[in-house]
């Protein structure tokens, strides 16, 4: 989820939330998906205008501020849960996705094989409230300092021109 306070200073992304997905849990708690035992992924839902912004700009975004190459795992946070995934909701982005990710992968852009999975979003759930805006409700704790501020950091330095003014 610390690409949430990516993804919101990204013109043309008009909603970011936090949330569940593909899993098997028909309504997932955060303390459920903790334990591995649900299969919900957990992930960061975008409504962007595609006038502005396109699917390939996004995914560029996305593979700059996570490990696509660590599989079920996210740096110290470990399980299903913080598997790399691309969840697509049309045709369009899955072949974007696809393209993306074999262009990448050829030119062995991360020095290890990626293993983002890319399947249709499925059962999707909306995160508890107190998940949403978290880096921006809670600069200064811990986590966020140490995993989403240098995310967020590396977006505005790699991708100016793609930050809102």
């Amino acid at each position: 989820w610390c690409t949430e306070s990516v993804f919101k200073e990204v013109r043309g992304v008009l909603d970011v939330e936090s949330g569940y997905s593909n899993g098997q849990e028909t309504t997932p708690t955060y303390e459920q998906v903790c334990t591995g035992r649900t299969g919900c992924a957990e992930v960061v839902k975008l409504v962007y205008d595609p006038a502005v912004i396109g699917t390939r700009q996004i995914l560029e975004i996305f593979f700059l501020v996570h490990d696509p190459t660590q599989l079920n795992r996210q740096g110290n946070d470990v399980g299903t849960q913080y598997r790399s995934g691309i969840y697509f909701t049309t045709p369009e982005q899955k072949a974007v996705a696809d393209d993306l990710i074999r262009e990448m992968s050829q030119d062995k852009l991360f020095g290890a094989p990626i293993v983002t999975e890319v399947l249709p979003l499925q059962h999707y759930f909306a995160a508890e409230d107190y998940h949403q805006d978290f880096f921006e409700n809670n600069p200064t704790q811990g986590y966020c300092m140490a995993v989403a501020a240098p995310k967020a950091a590396k977006f505005r330095k790699t991708f100016s021109d793609w930050a809102k003014r």
